[in-house]
């Protein structure tokens, strides 16, 4: 595996100048080495992120520098694909939960019967976020973090929680 790495410096103020960089390289999968730097795949998708990142710390009046890198030793190598595969794992396990979540809300609302279409649209919102969030993931997890397949099943789950909670609606509104 191949790696990018980009060190940057941007002026001490205004602060939404380092924020915009810092979104950036989370929204591009990047993983913090320590501060103001990166580390990500070289692949297509990320070399992209990176080098909008660049653009920004261009426009702030800052400076960047962009490295190839792979690791001197096979721990190096290593190591960097921990720290990759680590920030994955941290993700998949916020989705994981999020999904627990959104199934706990789904039972809750059958329970209590509140079966309307205005909250099935509030759900049906909901299973579109996580789908966004799931695809999102799965282009950044080029690793495959040890969560990521538990994560597909639990999307499936969640997915047909609310097919089942879309039919008891359909019934409850007179539907057939």
């Amino acid at each position: 595996m191949r790696w990018i790495v980009l060190l940057y410096r941007v002026p001490a103020g205004p602060s939404r100048h380092r924020v915009a960089v810092w979104r950036e390289l989370r929204r591009t999968g990047a993983v913090s080495l320590g501060q103001s730097a990166w580390l990500a795949p070289a692949a297509p998708a990320f070399v992209e992120g990176i080098r909008r990142a660049v653009a920004l710390v261009d426009a702030a009046g800052g400076e960047a520098l962009v490295l190839d890198a792979d690791g001197h030793q096979p721990a190096d190598q290593a190591r960097l694909a921990a720290v990759y595969t680590d920030a994955r794992e941290a993700e998949w396990t916020e989705f994981l939960a999020e999904c627990g979540k959104y199934l706990a809300e789904l039972d809750k609302e059958i329970a209590t019967n509140k079966l309307t279409l205005a909250e099935l649209d509030e759900e049906e919102q909901s299973m579109e976020r996580l789908r966004r969030w799931h695809r999102e993931l799965r282009l950044r997890d080029v690793l495959s973090a040890p969560s990521a397949a538990g994560a597909d099943e639990r999307l499936k789950a969640c997915e047909a929680k609310l097919e089942d909670y879309t039919q008891r609606v359909f019934h409850a509104v007179g539907g057939q």
